[in-house]
């Protein structure tokens, strides 16, 4: 663990790697919960934490290290099902990164349950971990200039659903009508860090 100063009442906290972030996340918001720290914004990322808003960075960030952080505990809400239509234009790219045939990555996909690991790119976009000893799929060479809404993509160990039109460069295997942004909802984001996601094919 390394912690960092970022201005005067933030520290960004730095992991070995997603799990002990994830890991870290989940304490401080149980900390937080139970009165026992007062931080306006927790917010993770792949592999660090930045804690915001704080009365006395310097004593949290001395004091943290030596935290018992337990490892993630498992959720008991129940899964969030995503509906996903396997059609994208890219599955022949991630069969040949797993090194299987092209209709064994929907059944590797939909058989897989995820987490939300953290947010970020685009409002209501998470990066959603679960697909264990697969390789990393990589990005595609040349990014697109748009992406439909609704695409489901990998790219490295994640998978994604992009909210809203935009460029990207991640390999797209699917795409689900649900609605990952809505400003009028409560809360907007459909994924937040946390929630465990199922992709469930539909008929093509």
């Amino acid at each position: 663990m390394r912690v960092l100063p970022m201005g005067e009442r933030a520290l960004l906290v730095e992991l070995a790697d997603g799990a002990a972030a994830e890991a870290l996340h989940a304490e401080l918001l149980r900390r937080r919960a139970a009165g026992d720290l007062v931080v306006r914004e927790i917010v993770p990322a792949a592999r660090t934490v930045l804690l915001d808003g704080l009365d006395d960075p310097g004593r949290l960030a001395a004091r943290l290290p030596s935290w018992d952080v337990p490892p993630l505990p498992p959720r008991t809400e129940d899964v969030l099902e995503l509906p996903v239509r396997y059609d994208g234009p890219d599955l022949a790219d991630v069969a040949d990164a797993w090194g299987v045939p092209v209709r064994e990555v929907p059944r590797i996909h939909a058989a897989a349950e995820f987490r939300v690991a953290f947010c970020g790119f685009a409002p209501g976009f998470g990066y959603l971990t679960g697909l264990q000893r697969l390789p990393d799929v990589p990005r595609r060479a040349t990014p697109r200039t748009t992406v439909p809404a609704g695409s489901v993509a990998l790219a490295g160990p994640y998978t994604g659903v992009y909210p809203r039109p935009s460029p990207g460069g991640w390999q797209l295997i699917g795409t689900t009508d649900a609605v990952l942004w809505d400003h009028t909802r409560e809360p907007a984001a459909l994924l937040s860090p946390g929630v465990r996601v199922r992709f469930v094919p539909e008929a093509r």
